[in-house]
């Protein structure tokens, strides 16, 4: 990715009953990849959920937070699915990596 570019980073706990959960996840990450700006995605889950998304610019990010669906999401994660959530949203000015 050329930089910079925006990172939002959510990271979450998760309850017992994670019914459904997994479909919405990947309905929306389907559907994020539809949004203008939008450069890409990691996630990593264990004890504590963590989901990286990556954009063109803050106002992409807030197109994303102002989809429909992706509030609907929103609220059913808040409602059945998350203990506590956390977002952060940072400039990214260097990357670098090694390897594959």
């Amino acid at each position: 990715m050329k930089t910079p570019y925006y990172a939002v980073i959510f990271t979450s706990k998760q309850k017992e009953n994670l019914e459904g959960y997994d479909q919405m996840a990947d309905a929306m990450e389907a559907l994020a990849q539809q949004q203008p700006g939008y450069l890409g995605m990691e996630h990593a889950r264990d004890q504590l959920g963590i989901t990286i998304s990556y954009w063109e610019s803050l106002e992409a990010i807030t197109r994303w937070k102002e989809n429909l669906k992706h509030q609907q999401a929103q609220h059913l994660g808040k409602e059945k699915w998350y203990k506590s959530y956390e977002v952060r949203i940072c400039k990214v000015e260097r990357a670098y990596s090694f390897g594959g």
